[in-house]
């Protein structure tokens, strides 16, 4: 039990006794297992405690960049809000830097910028772009941490990724809608915001190898590009439609899923099946109102909190192995539709 304090303030914490103390700590005969089990919960709650104490007064200045539509900044900006109270005692305060369309360019420039003016972490969502993992590798050489949030950049020099298995979200997107449409010959559409985004790339993959899976395989149509803006996706539907008459069911990687409900209207077409991702302030209606039949959700405000100590961690006032650990996805029905507010 290797531990930095001394045996008078573990025999405190622990109620034991400095000799007992000393004899489970030196693993001397004739300790009981629940003894030293006890000690060893001491020592815990001491480290514990001590991360609280370098926290207590302690201000975090973190930076949110992110490309996406404003639908999921909103939703993200408000979870973290929610979030901020239960980081006590640190305090942290957040800026914001959202952006529905960018250059990676701008990004760039956005990233030197928090560079420049300082900050003690930033969360980023951003594509999997040369100049953005190079602006990255700047941020962590002057001891700015990033922890990229929803898709990642593993080539970069980021500290951990949080979100979602993506991988595993398609492959269960797939599994639900092949479940669904049975052995019938309908096509899907796979509809993303922009395929430089590595997270909404292996969604695809996961849900294309699950697809190939099932026997005489399934028809997938693609269409991306549009950043998830609802203009462009509901035009972008409209053609496509026009183009695959068989196409009768949605996963829908980057959003925008009433525009795309809006082009099937216009087509005057049924969609069988749809899969969405996020439960954002469209989604939730979407789910009520029984246009879409499942949501892929993970907890934003559980993702904000472990950002925010992934930072707290990388800057040393939060002990412990900084890792990158799967959120939960959960599947959303209207029958399950989580009870906490949505922005």
């Amino acid at each position: 039990m290797p531990h930095p304090y001394p045996i008078r303030e573990i025999a405190h914490q622990s109620g034991l006794s400095e000799a007992t103390v000393d004899r489970v700590l030196n693993q001397r005969p004739g300790v009981r297992p629940s003894t030293a089990a006890h000690v060893a919960q001491a020592i815990a709650d001491l480290d514990r405690q001590r991360s609280q104490l370098r926290l207590t007064g302690r201000t975090f200045i973190v930076d949110l960049v992110m490309q996406t539509p404003d639908r999921f900044s909103a939703a993200v900006k408000a979870a973290l809000e929610a979030e901020l109270p239960m980081l006590r005692p640190a305090v942290v305060r957040s800026r914001f830097d959202f952006r529905e369309k960018a250059q990676p360019g701008e990004l760039v420039k956005a990233l030197d910028g928090i560079r420049q003016r300082g900050s003690m972490g930033v969360i980023l969502k951003a594509p999997d772009d040369p100049e953005i993992v190079e602006a990255i590798g700047r941020l962590q050489d002057a001891g700015i941490p990033v922890v990229t949030l929803v898709t990642d950049l593993p080539l970069s020099q980021r500290v951990a990724y949080v979100g979602i298995d993506n991988r595993a979200a398609g492959a269960t997107a797939a599994y639900l809608i092949d479940q669904w449409l049975g052995d019938g010959p309908d096509a899907v559409l796979m509809a993303l915001s922009r395929s430089a985004f590595r997270g909404e790339e292996e969604r695809e993959m996961g849900f294309r190898a699950t697809i190939r899976e099932r026997p005489g395989g399934r028809v997938l149509v693609e269409a991306t590009d549009t950043d998830g803006l609802d203009e462009a996706v509901r035009d972008q539907t409209i053609a496509t439609l026009r183009e695959h008459p068989d196409i009768t069911a949605v996963y829908s990687i980057g959003g925008g899923n009433r525009a795309i409900l809006e082009a099937f209207d216009v087509a005057g077409r049924e969609c069988r099946a749809f899969v969405a991702h996020d439960l954002d302030r469209d989604n939730l209606t979407l789910i009520q109102e029984r246009r879409i039949m499942a949501v892929l959700h993970h907890d934003l405000r559980q993702d904000m909190r472990r950002a925010c100590q992934v930072i707290m961690q990388a800057s040393g006032a939060i002990d412990g192995p900084i890792e990158s650990v799967p959120s939960q996805i959960h599947v959303v029905t209207p029958y399950n539709i989580p009870t906490q507010p949505v922005a």
